[in-house]
């Protein structure tokens, strides 16, 4: 009877392992001060510099990027899905005044396509490079069985600080306050069950598809910078209004 390994069930830790070598440069990129250690351990250390902030609060989110994927598998195109995951996390963190600290991610497959990941990866470090934010750790999962070979699944973390006198809660909105709007760069990552009802296959495979596959707009540095210029007393992201409504 011959040997049965991890390997020939479906999962090859040994290009696993090679594939976070790869993108090590990658997230290299993203790194701040307050990180500790190096991508590859069991977590992700980071020393928060909280002295000069009073009372400080932790922010969290986590979310992904739903069926926007099937579009980008449609497409065979994956190098702006990840940098709607980390939209889709630090926007949510800095709706209540939060500047964004570090981001994780998880990524599940039926089979490790590095090629595929990398492009993902890519996306990933550069919203984190966008947002200010570091990514410290995450899993590629191998997950033979649950997902067919070609399919895969994502999901973000992230984790932001404010003081607690400046978050920004809605509580101070009074009628006759003035409401500022800030742009889109499409429909980001809502909508696109929908989406896929409107447009035939063949119209997503086109311009269209490449269109509205654009990644979703990081606000996080621009609100930040605003709020230190201006008064703002409430905020909504593009998540928040999807649940609210």
């Amino acid at each position: 009877m011959a040997a049965v390994t991890y390997k020939k069930a479906g999962v090859d830790i040994d290009k696993a392992d090679a594939f976070v070598k790869r993108i090590k440069p990658l997230i290299k990129k993203t790194v701040r001060p307050e990180v500790l250690g190096k991508i590859g351990g069991f977590s992700g250390l980071f020393v928060p510099r909280l002295k000069a902030i009073k009372n400080p609060v932790l922010v969290s989110s986590t979310d992904g990027v739903g069926t926007k994927l099937l579009l980008a598998e449609m497409l065979d195109r994956y190098d702006t899905v990840g940098i709607d995951l980390v939209a889709m996390c630090v926007d949510d963190v800095v709706v209540v005044g939060a500047e964004p600290l570090f981001f994780l991610d998880y990524i599940a497959c039926g089979k490790l396509n590095e090629k595929r990941l990398y492009e993902l990866m890519k996306g990933i470090t550069k919203g984190c490079q966008e947002a200010g934010c570091a990514l410290i750790g995450g899993e590629t999962a191998e997950l033979p069985g649950m997902y067919e070979k070609d399919k895969l699944d994502l999901a973000g973390f992230c984790v932001g600080v404010v003081s607690r006198e400046k978050m920004i809660d809605g509580r101070l909105c009074r009628k006759g306050d003035k409401v500022l709007g800030l742009a889109s760069s499409g429909l980001h990552s809502n909508g696109f069950s929908l989406v896929r009802k409107i447009f035939s296959p063949k119209e997503l495979k086109g311009k269209t598809g490449l269109e509205l596959l654009r990644p979703t707009k990081i606000y996080a540095k621009t609100v930040l910078k605003i709020q230190d210029k201006i008064r703002i007393k409430a905020m909504s992201s593009e998540r928040f209004r999807r649940e609210a409504g």
